[in-house]
């Protein structure tokens, strides 16, 4: 353990912290609150003395800060106060930069953010800086995915640090910002309010971050509600300095506001008095130990009404220090701008009871949300709700719409991709958990999607289904999208959602967007090797012919000729001469016939015949063609070979009478879809035997093909085309290069007679007029 260096009876005298608070705080809990124990573990335990005064004018408080000086030097001053008026931070700055004394502005007014501190002060304030707050308001936007937005700022100090840190952060960010307007509203002329409403209607993003006091805050909000800026349809984010004493909503400000606010609830003004102190404390006491008395002097103030006090200074200011705080474990370090580095935020949210409410909050870098979805119903009644933002509902199906998780660094979707939300399925739990995991598509449909809402301008929210795929009717209710859309849960379904009388009958359709149908791929299987294989290059009939009429018939020819030639065996008996030489019999003929053909020198016994002997050269000459022919064929089928199943359509015996097949003809699809619906209503045979072999999806149904346990899957001709290009190896194969039955198409689904279809069908049918989609299609 360190001995303390040892400090005059005047120094630690000097080390005197002086609170002020303004208004109704009570002294008796703030007493309470700074026990001498509390800094006992601090070297050098601060003299702390607790003064309260109402007046917040700039002389008042001038007054008693000086007033305080001239009885104490000071190490210094922790003030607090109950009001919303920006102005004490500035004379609390300008106080700070005469007198060279640390003053901590630890709430209210004193804490509101100010950008541009005096080069010669050493004024602290609890809360983030400007920056922090415009990171925490983008972060905000991320988790909602909010990426359409404008700036809405006034003169008030600090404008141009918000817009810069915004600016900023989009342009290096990976997610696709789209900051439409920056707008620069002038409060101080008199017909202000004509000059902000024209300036207020250029805006029509969803989003809106606004950077101003509470005084400017209140007459913009005036403006915005006769314009239509607020409500609904719009989102304005704001920083503490906006929403200041949480007790005082004015009337205007609009229900549905965010605000990131310094965290109020879990940091009492007796904890913040009680840092503040710490801070100072710990700060001074860190100064004397690490530069020793022999570096401290006193220097004279000439600010207040009594000169020649002494204050207690450094060459090395105090300021240093302060940037470096440790107290109980936690981190009060401050910037150099004078905020603290690792503030504890809130998010507050100015529900419809017209009180703020706390919905999430952003500590050590991360923000932590209580909504997975914002409540935009819960916030507006229905009278409310603006009719162009839109629920849509999706289902995952390449290349249409292809779900991928979200950046695992940023926590949001790239640039190319559209926030999707998917309902998690909780165990021994009924209705709607109200858990979701945020999940990114993107695909051709989504593309699609993005170019009509832009076109029909809306906006919206899309989710992923769960409950079903694509829509079939069970017991009389619809489920998967359809279902969706017409329990009005979504206003529209996006995807691979195949037109068809029954579906249309519920819901509307607008113009296909793709030509699909139904289609069969079929794996090439490799076939192995049979035993059989040698016999292959010739039909059965060619090796009978050969080995039983050619080589029998050509055998018993040569044997004839040369059994009646004159230098034959009969010819020998008959002259009366004993046989010369063994005799040439049948079976003589043909093994020299087999020897010829497979080309062996084998001892054989030659006719001598003249006839004989031409007819065994005929004989060898055929051989040769017959043995190159072979040989040449051979090659071809004794590699493995791959088979295709060969089926001409839904009508095929295969398909039709599966049995009669050995084995029997295995296919099946993925249920509760379109395609089933079809071969149902067509084909009840073919449907029956089919249901034992139901795929659970195209993935799966694309493994069972390739491991032989299916032969043939039936699907949308869309989806089998896609999958069939991009298979590896190219080992599936849709059947007559992607012959289509039942052709029909894709379309969006809207609720009936919602007013939708018009104006989707149009855009649709201008995205046909662009060159665009051709290009999108093959991607």
């Amino acid at each position: 353990h360190h001995s303390l260096p040892p400090i005059s009876p005047k120094l630690i005298n000097s080390l005197s912290i002086a609170v002020i608070l303004v208004g109704n705080s009570s002294e008796v809990a703030l007493g309470a609150g700074l026990e001498k124990e509390d800094f006992l573990h601090i070297p050098y335990p601060p003299k702390v003395e607790v003064v309260t005064m109402n007046e917040t004018d700039p002389k008042s408080i001038i007054n008693r800060i000086c007033a305080q000086m001239t009885r104490n030097p000071l190490q210094g001053v922790v003030f607090g106060d109950d009001t919303d008026q920006e102005a004490i931070a500035q004379i609390l700055d300008f106080i700070s930069a005469q007198t060279h004394i640390p003053i901590l502005g630890i709430r209210g007014g004193s804490a509101m953010v100010m950008a541009a501190k005096d080069d010669h002060s050493m004024f602290f304030q609890f809360g983030p800086s400007i920056e922090q707050q415009a990171s925490v308001m983008l972060n905000i936007m991320e988790e909602y995915d909010w990426y359409i937005f404008s700036i809405v700022t006034t003169y008030y100090p600090g404008y141009q640090d918000f817009v810069n840190k915004v600016r900023s952060t989009i342009e290096n960010s990976f997610v696709g910002w789209e900051l439409e307007e920056v707008l620069l509203l002038d409060m101080s002329v008199d017909d202000g309010d004509l000059k902000i409403q024209n300036q207020l209607k250029k805006l029509q993003s969803p989003v809106i971050l606004l950077y101003c006091t509470k005084e400017e805050a209140t007459t913009i909000f005036e403006v915005a509600h006769s314009v239509g800026l607020t409500g609904y349809g719009f989102t304005w984010i704001v920083p503490s300095l906006v929403a200041g004493d949480a007790d005082h909503v004015p009337s205007v400000f609009p229900t549905g506001l965010i605000s990131v606010s310094y965290d109020e609830w879990d940091y009492n003004i007796e904890a913040r008095v009680c840092d503040a102190v710490a801070v100072i404390a710990t700060a001074t006491s860190t100064m004397i130990l690490d530069r020793g008395k022999s570096r401290m002097k006193f220097k004279l103030s000439t600010f207040c009404f009594v000169a020649n006090r002494h204050v207690l200074i450094l060459d090395f200011p105090i300021f240093r220090y302060l940037m470096n705080v440790t107290f109980e474990g936690r981190n009060l370090s401050f910037s150099e701008e004078g905020h603290q580095m690792f503030p504890k935020l809130v998010i507050i949210l100015l529900d419809k009871d017209r009180q703020w409410d706390r919905v999430g909050k952003w500590e050590r870098g991360s923000l932590t949300m209580r909504y997975h979805v914002w409540p935009r119903f819960e916030l507006y009644s229905g009278a409310e709700e603006r009719k162009d933002h839109l629920s849509i509902v999706t289902l995952e199906e390449a290349p249409f719409v292809i779900v991928e998780d979200v950046d695992p660094l940023s926590g949001t979707c790239m640039r190319n991709t559209v926030p999707c939300r998917k309902q998690l399925k909780l165990s021994n739990q009924t209705g709607d958990s109200g858990i979701y995991i945020k999940r990114c598509c993107k695909g051709f449909c989504i593309d699609i999607l993005k170019k009509i809402a832009k076109t029909v301008k809306f906006t919206y929210d899309l989710y992923l289904v769960t409950n079903g795929k694509h829509g079939k009717k069970v017991n009389g209710t619809w489920n998967g999208m359809v279902g969706e859309v017409v329990d009005k849960n979504a206003h529209m379904a996006v995807g691979s959602l195949t037109i068809n009388e029954e579906r249309s009958e519920v819901i509307d359709f607008s113009v296909p967007f793709i030509e699909t149908g139904i289609s069969v791929m079929v794996s090439r299987s490799n076939g192995t090797v049979s035993p059989s294989a040698f016999l292959e290059p010739f039909s059965a009939d060619v090796w009978v012919m050969m080995f039983v009429m050619l080589l029998i018939v050509s055998a018993v020819a040569v044997f004839v000729f040369e059994y009646f030639s004159p230098v034959g065996y009969n010819r020998c008996l008959a002259d009366g001469r004993e046989p010369g030489g063994p005799s040439f019999t049948i079976g003589k003929a043909i093994w020299l016939l087999w020897g010829l053909v497979f080309n062996n020198s084998v001892p054989v016994q030659n006719p001598k015949g003249t006839t004989s002997k031409i007819m065994v050269s005929v004989w060898a000459f055929f051989a040769v063609i017959f043995l190159a022919s072979y040989t040449a064929n051979l090659a071809a089928f004794m590699i493995q070979e791959e088979y295709v199943d060969q089926v001409s359509g839904l009508s095929d015996k295969k398909f039709q009478k599966p049995n009669e097949f050995s084995p029997p003809f295995r296919f099946g699809t993925v249920p509760n879809g379109s395609t089933e619906r079809n071969i149902r209503n067509n084909y009840r045979d073919m449907h029956a035997y089919m249901t034992s072999f139901h795929q659970k999806n195209v993935d799966e149904a694309l493994y069972s093909l390739k491991t032989g346990k299916l032969d043939a899957f039936i699907y949308d001709a869309a989806v089998l085309n896609y999958m069939a290009g991009r298979d590896e190896g190219c080992k599936l194969v849709t059947i007559g290069s992607g012959k289509v039955f039942a052709s029909t198409g894709y379309g969006i689904a809207i609720q009936k007679d919602s007013g939708w279809k018009r104006a989707v069908d149009l855009a649709i049918l201008m995205l046909f007029g662009d060159v665009k989609l051709e290009s999108w299609k093959e991607q």
